[in-house]
């Protein structure tokens, strides 16, 4: 045991680096110095500790690298001054859970890329092994353009494209919850890294994510444009659906990161959690038989529904605001996490688009990857068509959602509300699944709609008649007798028939049961040897 004096403190030779321990790590809780964190702050940002500090549990962050950055000494080799590195790192708790966690300081030289021999974070990164090696989930507090043409004359040359590559970024995709928070502007591998998550949000007025900036943009291409225009949250989230939600504030921005991890399991290898139960199971809903109009071209609010159906308060929705045609939402029924695709008869009368599309073939993945149960509520009278459509690609991009669908691993349920028709309706059923069909008395289906059916089947028939209007109608009706979801039910083409008052309590029941098989597979996956 080292001698203390009467105060307890350490020999001359321990204070010395105890001291120069200390100043270090003041140096670097000092970040970009006063005047770089005050522009921080007139820009309406948090600083990366400020972050760090809102987003995880109260004193739970323990910083990894801390020291790192470029020492200042005298001419005696004395240290005078640490200048810190560009990304702050290190284990944090959110919601009691251990997670990965670090960001760019934008006080330190924009956070760019100090160049070091090892990386603390960003592309690659000593927080990606951690996240990869731990296996947990990974939160990464984007606010930082990448490189720069400046490192190349500190380095003496150019890196390759790919020497500092994505592959454990990418690889993470399929081991743990990653989810990225763009907070200020983001190009670059930043951008790049921001794209790579299972949960992505930017802040509305702050926050800006695009592969190049405006100055390159104008170089290459002689167009002046602003950040905001080229890569803010209405071209990111809602046009581009690069990045799924917005944010009002970084606080909103946090909030929202972390209820999405509050559905997510640790990594693939365990089941998402359950909370406890404060909403009866069967409870029934008499507004239920409200929510669906007897004009069957007439739209309602599916959202409604869901909230309705769903244990109460636990309605989380991923990009409200692209693909509008479909609905993607996290919630629970029973306590137990469970992914809901909805479709929107309020946008295109609920028919799928190529962005609507993407959207849902995203949310797939990401419910089948994390063990989560989807429940598809159906209203949908086809793919999109029209010169519009076919020019976007619906058919391609549908195609790719019957194909995900059908390889899906994870219990599903499908449940029709009004309209299931076509090659779209295939993307609500997993045919390699016992393929579970209910349905609402409302529901219909079939190829596609009696309208369009008999408009092409009868053409010559139509057309010749005396009242091609009459007749039409007359033969819509026929066909109509045969689409009552009753004699689809007789052949047990359908499964069930339900009352719309009995959705909630007959869905808690299966996920019940859903999540039995769930812990099934996981065990057999674990006897098998697959194993983290």
């Amino acid at each position: 045991m080292p001698n203390r004096d009467l105060d307890g403190n350490a020999p001359d030779y321990w204070k010395q680096k105890l001291d120069e321990l200390a100043k270090r790590r003041a140096d670097a809780l000092e970040m970009g110095g006063i005047k770089n964190v005050q522009r921080q702050h007139d820009a309406g940002r948090l600083t990366i500790r400020e972050r760090i500090d809102a987003i995880s549990d109260t004193a739970s962050f323990r910083e990894i690298g801390s020291l790192a950055g470029t020492g200042e000494y005298d001419d005696n080799l004395e240290f005078k001054k640490l200048v810190p590195s560009t990304y702050v790192a290190g284990t944090g708790r959110i919601n009691g859970r251990p997670v990965a966690i670090g960001g760019e300081d934008f006080t330190v030289r924009g956070g760019t890329s100090s160049g070091a021999q090892r990386r603390k974070g960003g592309q690659g990164g000593y927080i990606e092994d951690l996240a990869h090696h731990y296996k947990m989930p990974l939160i990464n507090l984007i606010d930082g353009a990448g490189g720069s043409v400046t490192s190349a004359k500190r380095r003496g040359f150019v890196v390759f494209p790919g020497v500092d590559g994505f592959e454990r970024s990418v690889e993470l995709l399929g081991e743990v919850p990653v989810v990225s928070a763009v907070l200020g502007t983001a190009a670059g591998g930043p951008a790049g890294r921001a794209i790579l998550s299972h949960f992505s949000v930017m802040v509305e007025g702050s926050s800006q994510i695009f592969a190049a900036g405006p100055p390159v943009v104008k170089r290459s291409l002689g167009q002046i444009i602003t950040k905001e225009e080229l890569g803010g949250p209405n071209v990111a989230v809602n046009k581009a659906g690069a990045i799924h939600n917005i944010a009002s504030t970084e606080h909103d921005a946090f909030a929202q990161i972390r209820t999405f991890l509050s559905f997510m399991p640790q990594n693939v290898w365990e089941l998402p959690p359950m909370l406890e139960l404060n909403d009866p199971l069967d409870r029934c809903e008499d507004a239920l038989l409200n929510m669906v109009p007897e004009k069957r071209t007439q739209p309602y609010d599916m959202r409604e529904i869901i909230k309705l159906i769903v244990d109460k308060g636990s309605y989380f929705e991923i990009r409200s605001t692209y693909g509008k045609a479909i609905i993607t939402a996290l919630v629970r029924l029973g306590g137990k996490p469970v992914g809901i695709i909805a479709n929107n008869p309020k946008i295109y009368g609920g028919a799928m688009d190529a962005d609507a599309a993407r959207k849902q073939i995203h949310f797939m993945e990401l419910c089948d990857t994390f063990h989560i149960p989807l429940v598809f509520l159906v209203d949908v009278p086809g793919f999109m068509v029209g010169l519009k459509a076919e020019s976007e690609g619906t058919l391609r991009e549908g195609m790719r959602a019957v194909y995900v669908a059908g390889q899906l691993k994870i219990p599903t349920i499908t449940v029709v509300i009004r309209k299931c028709y076509g090659m779209a309706g295939m993307a609500t059923c997993n045919k390699k699944d016992i393929d579970l069909k209910l349905a609402w008395p409302s529901g219909e289906w079939g190829s596609l709609p009696v309208e369009g059916g008999v408009a092409a089947a009868f053409r010559r028939d139509i057309a010749s008649a005396d009242d091609p209007k009459v007749r039409e109608k007359e033969l819509e009706q026929e066909f109509r007798e045969y689409s009552s979801p009753f004699r689809t039910a007789e052949a047990l083409a359908v499964e069930e028939i339900i009352d719309p008052r009995e959705t909630r309590p007959i869905l808690c029941e299966y996920i019940a049961l859903a999540e039995k098989r769930l812990k099934i597979g996981l065990g057999q996956r674990s006897r098998s040897g697959v194993a983290p």
